[in-house]
């Protein structure tokens, strides 16, 4: 490796490793903003909250990784173009292309390990995250209810003056608010001196074991005139049990859609795997209700009409072949089926665009995995000819032509898939969307960083109007 490669390396590596190590924090802090609800006023120890950002963290790499490229990229080129490096490699006889060689090399390298990262460590990585918050629900359950304050958890309302036991799964001075079904407030109130949380790892249902209480709920009778009496209904118990579901536990602030949905704890083999089934699902969901809807048009079967020969005209009017006692059973049998029929393809056609939208969901996780690696080329050699081209080094303007580019990139990106899961468009356009858009400007602006074009040529915009205004004034010799 000859001295200017290692040169440029050195310079693309230095300034690469502080952008991703300041912004890895940076969206880190995103992350912890995002579930705070879940991790402050739980009593979770210091090794318990490293764990579930060690599990969050690596969902960031692929909003991190292309970023760091892109603003490395323009910050290096930029400083070597502003300290007259370039000119001086140029003068040389050593063209742009020339000097980016050992980095293309080193985001090509990238480009592997980010494929590498995004097709087995993050799916581990959200397996274990949704797991972890599970665990955190059976095996200290009692991490969901704060002392001193009322922790909303599920159905129920719950406080607690003091928490006790290894686990803090012994309760002192409980206070529990029911919800009401209808959603019109806490109308049950249940009270206790103790109690105790019981929970098995192989079980999702949590035990509340209530001593010493009572039990106090409104009733609401039936006449308007009685309402102003307030009745209520008192009973006192020496035990009581509540059985908690373990699925209400932890999921303030958690998006239920990815939980339920697994294609982004999937490699690309087992995508593939899942794709195939879930296709060969939704071709025989559609054979099936074509076959059964074939079935059910059978109306002149049941009413034992003679097949008409032929040679025979049928008449604009079908009633008029069936004897008048037939025909009001026809009418009322012709529309049954056709509502039978029309709620059949209604409940049909939701069921098959649910089907659909995970079919393009698992897609869009699998082209995912090559956009990433992808978009890391992209971003260097959009980032390197626009750090040439305006000459600008350090965190001034180079940020604000990152910020700009990354979020026309992401906007994109995020817009595709958005309509690719609803239909709109092919999952494999709507994850290459914002690669297509900007590997044109990539291209450009390689070429007119190769040629020493600026970003933009003022000549260019100015010469129509200078043309008019020699017109309108025209120097007088």
């Amino acid at each position: 490796m000859k001295i200017l490669d290692k040169y440029l390396l050195k310079t693309f590596l230095t300034t690469f490793t502080m952008v991703f190590v300041i912004l890895f924090f940076i969206f880190i802090l995103q992350t912890v903003w995002l579930f705070i609800s879940e991790l402050a006023g739980k009593d979770l120890d210091l090794v318990m909250i490293l764990k579930f950002l060690m599990f969050a963290t690596p969902r960031i790499i692929p909003l991190v990784l292309p970023l760091s490229v892109l603003l490395s990229s323009i910050m290096t080129f930029g400083n070597l173009a502003e300290n007259y490096e370039f000119a001086a490699m140029k003068s040389a006889g050593i063209s742009l292309q020339r000097g980016m060689k050992s980095l293309v090399i080193f985001i090509l390298f990238l480009s592997l390990v980010a494929f590498i990262f995004a097709n087995n460590v993050i799916p581990y990585a959200e397996y274990k995250f949704i797991n972890f918050r599970k665990n955190i629900a059976q095996v200290k359950p009692a991490l969901a209810i704060a002392e001193g304050q009322f922790s909303d958890v599920g159905f129920y309302n719950i406080k607690v003056n003091k928490k006790s036991g290894e686990n803090g799964n012994t309760l002192t001075g409980i206070t529990i608010h029911k919800k009401s079904a209808l959603g019109d407030g806490n109308k049950t109130v249940i009270k206790a001196k103790n109690g105790e949380l019981i929970s098995n790892e192989k079980s999702s249902t949590l035990k509340l074991v209530l001593n010493d209480g009572y039990y106090y709920e409104d009733i609401v009778p039936k006449k308007y005139e009685e309402r102003d009496k307030i009745p209520f209904a008192k009973s006192s118990f020496k035990k009581y049990i509540i059985n908690i579901d373990l699925s209400m536990l932890n999921s303030a602030g958690a998006d239920e859609s990815k939980i339920s949905n697994t294609c982004s704890m999937q490699n690309i083999s087992e995508l593939t795997y899942t794709l195939d089934s879930l296709n060969k699902n939704l071709n025989t969901d559609i054979m099936s209700f074509s076959e059964t809807s074939n079935q059910r048009i059978g109306v002149l079967k049941k009413i034992n009409f003679q097949p008409i020969k032929n040679n025979i005209i049928i008449p604009s009017d079908l009633l008029s072949l069936f004897p008048n006692d037939n025909k009001l059973e026809i009418l009322k049998m012709a529309s049954s089926t056709i509502e039978s029929a029309a709620f059949s393809i209604e409940s049909t056609k939701t069921e098959l665009e649910f089907k659909k939208k995970n079919i393009n969901e698992h897609l869009l996780a699998f082209y995912d995995k090559f956009v990433i690696a992808f978009a890391c080329f992209l971003m260097f050699f959009i980032g390197a000819p626009l750090g040439a081209i305006i000459r600008k080094g350090g965190l001034g303007l180079p940020i604000v032509f990152a910020v700009l580019v990354f979020i026309t990139f992401h906007f994109i990106n995020t817009f595709g898939k958005r309509i690719s899961q609803e239909n709109g468009l092919s999952p494999f356009m709507g994850a290459w969307m914002s690669s297509f858009i900007l590997s044109p400007l990539a291209i450009l602006l390689t070429y007119r960083a190769t040629n020493d074009i600026g970003l933009i040529n003022m000549d260019v915009i100015l010469a129509p109007f200078q043309k008019i205004i020699q017109k309108i004034f025209p120097s007088q010799n």
